[in-house]
């Protein structure tokens, strides 16, 4: 219900002592006695009847959305551990990808072609151990995790700061369509959330609540990823940050992280190193950032070195790599032939 929040449902949950259907025959002067506000009691009390609630169960039914509480036994312990773990969970998707162990990634909404690329693949050799990668759909970062991640077999959760009815970036409809099918996309926030920022702060705690530890890619000093970061230290889950030039803006926060004492991360093997025992570690040592060698001609390891792992397009390509119109289109073809970049909608190209 609007106006219903976390200490709302608080209140109600230590009050009622587990007998929850009782609240559909309270009357407001019972819910007051558990501390709520006259004005909050009698909404409430006027709207909570077996009508609305079937109906609202009709509504998720329709909309495809399913839902868990802090009382069921499969929600997610990790996330229970923390001050104020949500009580309901919406979700779309496999409900199974929590039960994995999960690294958050977060990061700025506007990274550099370094921040996108390292992000993409940290995110694909997390996968690639069975790790869940978990973050914010948001632009940027977010949406370059969330891509690594979906090309491995520990998939991606997305944690939306608004209803699950509702995608935003709206840019981000297919990878939300992608989400669902492959990972899950998971809110505490109901059917009908009207888009609010100060709603996109507070999911950052599920974030950072459903992870062992919390990597920050790229983050000006001021960057709203190192609130997740300070939930994560507040929830005592790890921190971890990726170095970048010293003279980039983009980097200032991450930098800042590890001179506070945040872990500095290189490889992958540098976040799985820490939880041995927890996550099956089973790959290779590979520093982030590079690739492995590919048997590609030099003017293929170009293209490879313009292109993140995000979309490029062709205008750009051409521009960038200084080739000739229809050479350009001889190599970007080989390079698909060999499964090493995948043509997208608008004449854009992104490595794999």
């Amino acid at each position: 219900m609007e106006g219903v929040g976390w200490k709302t449902i608080d209140r109600l949950a230590s009050g009622v002592s587990g007998a929850y259907t009782e609240l559909v025959r309270a009357e407001p002067g019972d819910l007051v006695a558990f501390g709520l506000k006259p004005n909050v009691a009698h909404g409430i009390c006027a709207r909570l009847t077996e009508a609305y609630i079937e109906q609202r169960l009709e509504a998720y039914e329709r909309h495809g959305t399913s839902f868990l509480t802090a009382l069921d036994s499969d929600y997610p312990a990790l996330l229970r551990e923390i001050a104020q773990p949500p009580w309901i969970l919406y979700y779309r998707g496999d409900l199974k990808t929590l039960e994995l162990p999960a690294i958050a990634m977060v990061g700025t909404r506007s990274p550099t072609v370094y921040g996108r690329k390292i992000s993409f693949e940290l995110a694909r050799d997390l996968s690639a151990n069975g790790v869940c990668v978990a973050s914010g759909l948001a632009r940027g970062i977010d949406s370059c995790a969330h891509r690594g991640a979906l090309t491995g077999a520990g998939s991606t959760a997305a944690v939306l700061g608004c209803g699950p009815d509702t995608v935003y970036p709206v840019e981000n409809a297919s990878l939300y369509a992608e989400i669902e099918e492959k990972g899950v996309l998971v809110t505490e926030y109901p059917l009908g959330t009207q888009l609010k920022p100060g709603l996109f702060p507070q999911r950052n705690r599920i974030i950072s609540g459903l992870s062992l530890g919390t990597v920050v890619v790229e983050a000006a000093s001021r960057s709203g990823s190192l609130i997740t970061a300070d939930q994560a230290l507040e929830q005592s889950r790890d921190v971890f940050a990726v170095p970048g030039p010293v003279t980039s803006p983009k980097s200032s926060g991450t930098l800042e992280l590890i001179r506070q004492g945040a872990k500095m991360v290189a490889s992958v093997e540098h976040i799985l190193e820490e939880y041995r025992g927890l996550v099956p570690f089973g790959g290779s040592r590979r520093e982030i950032g590079t690739r492995p060698d590919i048997s590609a001609s030099e003017e293929e390891r170009k293209l490879l070195g313009l292109m993140a792992a995000v979309p490029v397009t062709f205008d750009e390509l051409l521009m960038l790599s200084g080739m000739e119109f229809g050479h350009l289109h001889s190599v970007l073809l080989n390079l698909i032939l060999k499964k090493k970049i995948a043509p997208l909608a608008g004449s854009s190209y992104m490595t794999l």
